[in-house]
């Protein structure tokens, strides 16, 4: 017997019929001696229709109610996906965060879990009952219902496997796995069968996803063992796992792309200590997220200082420079939304050289000028020209032997 949590995310759960396959899902696995606690997204479409009400009425709504709305996709699908296991015979019962309790910080809107008490819901799995956890949500410190932000029911269904000491956690979707890139770009990209936490971690902060970044934070921090399956075939999945479960570590795993980026350049500014700082400290007490950074200094004692921002915060950027434009001193800014960051990922960089030498020189075969580089221990990132993308990544996808190595 083993214990297991089943997250099903949006699409998952889009409308009955789909809600049907999910409870059959699930007693197959209850049928099989298992105890499984399952954790649901809104059906498809929800929370985009409930954000968009709260937005509506107020853009500067109370973070508090905004919770209080959107949380109620999920507490609606939990009460259908317990009612379609109770009409197959299955006994079932649909929790709200606060009912666990999922306890999280007061950031709402993108709360961050602090504990859950599982021993109630072990207990109802041990008679035979499956718990339906309501995902994406909690309850803060004044009792108010909280929500983890978007994707944060990935983050519900590992925190939940940690509470409950599952063995596995099975987050089902509308893809099969992960693969070594998107396969829409590349048709031939493969699925692979494992993947080491570092790797997925790597990937899904890169622009991969299929996992949020922090779900694949927590299942490494607490060894959650983390399965990727599609809802609708039955086939093997994709584990995420200890870099010790993988036996033949590739020397890359995937490439990933984001379009989501714009990068910035600050222009002439004086080349003196504490300059990073005029210029970065403002952005950070905006909480805008600064990505690649690179710095090149004129013989004239004066520096180009460019970095990537996300698309969305871009003008926010703009405008916090301008108003420490005094302080910094530089001349001009230059702006550009249409650049891209692409992403070779592998633990196999630690012990193999000439991964980067690889990289540089498939883009500059292909006539791509490399803008910026940013380097981790199993991850080289470059920018690039948006309109480049496609080109770089099945160009790259080639160059590693990744269109027909066997994952």
């Amino acid at each position: 017997m083993a214990r297991i949590v089943m997250k099903f995310g949006g699409t998952s759960v889009a409308d009955l019929d789909r809600i049907k396959n999910v409870a059959r899902r699930v007693k197959a696995e209850v049928d099989n001696g298992n105890e499984v606690a399952v954790v649901v997204s809104a059906m498809a479409g929800v929370t985009n229709q409930l954000v968009g009400y709260c937005q509506s009425l107020s853009p500067l709504f109370d973070a508090r109610e905004y919770d209080a709305v959107v949380a109620t996709g999920e507490q609606v699908t939990a009460g259908l996906v317990a009612i379609a296991l109770q009409e197959l015979g299955q006994e079932a019962r649909s929790w709200q965060g606060w009912q666990v309790a999922v306890e999280t910080n007061g950031e709402h809107g993108k709360a961050r879990i602090e504990s859950i008490e599982g021993e109630e819901l072990i207990e109802r799995m041990k008679l035979g009952q499956v718990p339906v956890v309501a995902g994406f949500q909690g309850i803060g410190p004044d009792n108010r219902v909280t929500t983890l932000g978007r994707g944060g029911s990935d983050t519900s269904a590992v925190a939940l496997a940690a509470a409950l000491k599952a063995d596995q956690c099975d987050i089902y979707t509308d893809v099969d796995g992960i693969y070594t890139t998107d396969p829409r770009i590349v048709p031939n990209a493969k699925k692979l069968s494992k993947i080491t936490y570092e790797e997925m971690l790597e990937l899904a902060s890169v622009g991969a996803k299929v996992l949020q970044t922090r779900s694949v934070e927590l299942a490494m921090k607490e060894r959650v063992r983390v399965q990727v399956l599609s809802s609708f075939a039955d086939i093997p999945g994709t584990l995420v796992v200890d870099e010790e479960e993988v036996v033949e570590k590739e020397i890359v795993a995937g490439i990933a792309y984001s379009r989501d980026e714009a990068k910035i350049t600050v222009r002439r500014v004086p080349d003196r200590p504490g300059i990073a700082a005029a210029v970065f400290v403002p952005l950070s007490e905006a909480n805008i997220n600064v990505d690649m950074i690179v710095q090149n200094v004129a013989e004239d004692g004066t520096t180009d200082m460019t970095f990537t921002v996300g698309k969305t915060d871009m003008a926010r950027a703009l405008r916090c420079l301008e108003q420490a434009k005094s302080e910094i001193g530089f001349t001009e800014i230059i702006s550009d939304p249409n650049v891209a960051k692409l992403s070779v990922v592998g633990v196999g960089m630690r012990s193999h050289a000439g991964v980067a030498g690889t990289m540089f020189k498939t883009l500059a075969d292909r006539g791509i000028n490399i803008q910026a580089i940013t380097t981790s221990e199993i991850k080289v990132s470059v920018l690039v020209a948006a309109e480049y993308t496609e080109l770089a990544v099945r160009a790259l996808h080639t160059a590693y032997e990744l269109d027909t190595s066997a994952c």
